[in-house]
């Protein structure tokens, strides 16, 4: 892990993902978060003052150690009990249906082999759980969508391997999950390359 990745890119994401904006989102997001949690690129922990009072302990990994170091302090701050873990989501650690609840955001973009991760989110859910999803993707828009794949190759040398050219509905789409909901949307006062955004849940 480059100085770049563990020093850098941590405060980048502060930057541009630690707002108010962004924020509502996760709240909404979590409300539905219960039972046995896995959150796959926990990162700074920005999520982690938005689970709902009920939730006190989920499991989490990370691929980037600098992320972890800033987790740290805020999980402190918000008394949830967090098993960190520094590895990627490609292989998981974990028995088959062992969570009732798996939660990603803005993770889907950076994952080298995202596939094999997101098969691995269906094999560790258990039946009637749910992958719960914020994440940013290609726009259908074209004009946009010409920009994004033109852009993508900085994007990925600046943004530790972030795609701004990954279809998050037809990713998840790749899993047999009963019951896929999706919100999409362009994130206000965000560019549009960076701010198409898929809020979400896939039901097993």
């Amino acid at each position: 892990m480059g100085w770049y990745s563990s020093y850098v890119f941590p405060r980048l994401c502060e930057f541009g993902l630690n707002n108010h904006r962004v924020a509502a989102h996760r709240s909404t997001l979590l409300q539905d978060a219960r039972g046995e949690i896995l959150e796959i690129g926990i990162g700074s922990a920005l999520n982690a003052a938005h689970y709902p009072s009920h939730v006190r302990r989920i499991t989490a990994i990370d691929p980037n150690p600098g992320m972890h170091r800033w987790a740290a302090a805020r999980i402190a701050e918000t008394g949830l009990e967090v098993d960190k873990r520094i590895l990627s989501s490609e292989s998981l650690p974990f028995a088959d249906e062992s969570f009732d609840c798996v939660v990603s955001t803005f993770t889907l973009c950076s994952i080298a082999d995202v596939h094999q991760a997101l098969g691995e989110v269906y094999r560790v859910l258990r039946p009637g759980g749910a992958f719960l999803f914020l994440e940013h993707g290609l726009s259908p828009d074209p004009g946009v969508a010409r920009w994004q794949r033109r852009l993508n190759g900085l994007e990925r040398l600046l943004a530790d391997n972030c795609h701004l050219d990954r279809s998050v509905r037809e990713l998840v789409a790749g899993q047999p999950f009963a019951k896929v909901e999706i919100d999409e949307f362009y994130l206000p006062k965000t560019p549009r390359t960076h701010g198409y955004f898929s809020r979400g849940q896939g039901i097993k």
